[in-house]
């Protein structure tokens, strides 16, 4: 696996750097950055609790193409410290990123945890498998629909990015969970200040005259 600047930094970033005065910040070209060792605990737990990530691929033409890929918690599964896959469904049959794929095998991914205002960049070479075998499908659980696929990708860089103009959002189940604890918390509040009144009024009845 490569640090995801020796990957990113090319000469014209460089350059661009070198004019707005980043360029000694990261140290390019004087200082080696530490290798990863491929995904490790921290990348492969957030990945897999990922419901929605960008994938963006090369045409033919030189274009990039960003295209989003979702699904439940874990529809991404991690093979290995340098290898992700997820199931190809059955979308609007464009196939764009699986007919990239055949002229470029090169991916960028972007993955965020909003509610945390976390997200993971990753490079890789994608491989798109129209007629996965079943014991390439061990590793998802849900697959209902109609499988047109298997995307694999062999990550080799990662970077982590700053929260920096992530804005919060929430998923409708989230946002359940959150309402349930409130709900709770007022329930317990009420309870208590039931309870609370309830032994007012018996002191009060019980006071001398």
């Amino acid at each position: 696996m490569k640090h995801f600047f020796d990957l990113a930094f090319t000469p014209d970033v460089l350059a661009r750097q070198k004019a707005k005065g980043s360029f000694e910040h990261y140290g390019a070209g004087t200082v080696t950055w530490p290798t990863p060792a491929g995904l490790g605990p921290d990348e492969q737990a957030f990945i897999t609790e990922r419901d929605s990530i960008y994938v963006s691929s090369v045409t033919q033409t030189g274009w990039p193409y960003v295209q989003h890929r979702g699904g439940p918690k874990g529809f991404i599964a991690v093979l290995d410290n340098t290898h992700i896959s997820w199931v190809e469904r059955t979308g609007n049959k464009q196939y764009l990123t699986a007919g990239n794929l055949d002229g470029d095998d090169r991916v960028a991914i972007i993955a965020v945890d909003y509610p945390s205002r976390r997200r993971l960049k990753l490079l890789g070479h994608a491989t798109f498998t129209a007629n996965p075998e079943p014991s390439q499908l061990a590793a998802f659980d849900d697959l209902a629909g109609r499988v047109e696929g298997l995307v694999t990708v062999e990550v080799v860089a990662l970077d982590w990015n700053c929260p920096k103009y992530i804005t919060p959002r929430y998923t409708a189940d989230e946002v359940r969970t959150i309402n349930g604890e409130l709900l709770r918390r007022i329930e317990t509040m009420e309870s208590a200040l039931a309870l609370a009144q309830h032994r007012g009024h018996h002191t009060r009845n019980e006071a001398p005259r």
